[in-house]
């Protein structure tokens, strides 16, 4: 065999080597404009009003101890019952309190009003935490269902309005009992959980952190922080050219930067995130092939999920405002078009996911 010219195998080896961090971000296009109006929050109120009094179909999730544990959704879960699964049916309330908000006097105020006045009862709360109570449902809705929920306290938390206020009073004791499972597991979690959908453990712990900073549950936020440096702080390098996986709707590198984020002043996550994401790239938004596919249109959801990290960090990111901003916005786009896709599959959450990149992306304004 002939040996390799020197020259030859120079031009190789140089051919190979890693490209710069400028090198591999090539400039952005102008990016869309992302908007939301009355009529878009009318038209997403009217999907989360649907849906979180829809009882089927239906995921329950539950683990059956015996035959008596059958029952309807509504009678297990008298306030959510709805939106196919329980957590969705949280993240349900939690969109038409934040539409509440956004826009008071909406055409649908009083209809949202009514719905959640119905399910967010003292005794439905009641029931509901007898179903966390049970010894073979302990860890239901661990840990994505909780902290969603913790999100509809904190949402309530921090809305000076009568009628919310009695509604968060309603669910303070299933959230006192959703803070209590987070304070008893997070000690006993040896790794933590780098998924795409719902068990990531990034993922809650920056719900959490949002609540826990809200509420001012300094044990939780203290427990929170120790686990998030404990957990990735010595991370470098994360594979986001691997993402997304067929069904994410989440994504692993960039939960864990929005926690980090969270947890580390800006001089600290700056340093951090240039060894996290050394070669960052323009990431291409998520394409569905099926929105009738439950698993597929997750995807749409990760367009969501994404632009509220981009936006979260963007913050502590001044020199990458920018470029972070567009990526989030072209994200938004992709998918914002298809939330009322004439399918449950899509329909019963997609609008959570929207909003909840909107009000990050009003809190960089």
């Amino acid at each position: 065999m002939r040996p390799i010219p020197v020259l030859l195998m120079l031009a190789i080896l140089f051919g190979c080597t890693p490209k710069t961090t400028e090198q591999m971000t090539p400039s952005l296009p102008p990016a869309p404009e992302i908007s939301f109006t009355r009529e878009d929050a009318s038209r997403l109120s009217e999907l989360a009003l649907e849906c979180i009094g829809q009882e089927y179909p239906n995921k329950l999730g539950q683990v059956l101890g015996d035959s008596s544990n059958l029952a309807e959704p509504q009678a297990l879960h008298p306030a959510f019952y709805g939106c196919f699964d329980w957590h969705s049916a949280v993240h349900g309330h939690w969109s038409l309190v934040r539409i509440l908000k956004m826009y008071p006097d909406i055409e649908q105020a009083d209809k949202i009003r009514n719905a959640i006045s119905r399910n967010l009862t003292p005794e439905h709360i009641k029931k509901e935490m007898e179903f966390f109570k049970d010894e073979h449902n302990k860890n239901f809705e661990r840990t994505y269902g909780w902290a969603w929920l913790l999100k509809l306290a904190e949402e309530l938390d921090t809305w000076d309005d009568p009628q919310g206020k009695q509604w968060r009073e309603a669910i303070r004791p299933l959230e006192n009992l959703i803070v209590q499972k987070f304070l008893d597991f997070l000690p006993k979690l040896t790794y933590p959980i780098r998924v795409g959908e719902h068990t990531n453990t990034a993922f809650a712990l920056s719900f959490a952190w949002d609540y826990a900073v809200a509420a001012k549950r300094w044990e939780l936020q203290q427990l929170i922080e120790f686990r998030a440096r404990d957990f990735y702080f010595r991370d470098k390098g994360c594979p986001v050219s691997w993402e997304p996986s067929g069904f994410d709707f989440l994504s692993p590198c960039l939960e864990e930067a929005d926690i980090m984020s969270k947890v580390l002043d800006e001089k600290e996550f700056q340093e951090w995130f240039a060894q996290f994401l050394p070669n960052w790239q323009v990431m291409k938004p998520a394409e569905v092939s099926d929105r009738t596919d439950g698993k597929l249109v997750h995807l749409d959801g990760l367009n969501f999920s994404r632009a509220w990290v981009l936006y979260s960090i963007a913050r502590k990111l001044p020199k990458q405002r920018d470029m972070l901003e567009r990526q989030a916005a072209f994200h938004m786009a992709k998918s914002l078009p298809h939330i009322t896709s004439g399918d449950y599959a899509g329909e019963h959450w997609l609008a959570s996911f929207a909003l909840y990149a909107l009000k990050n992306k009003a809190g960089l304004q």
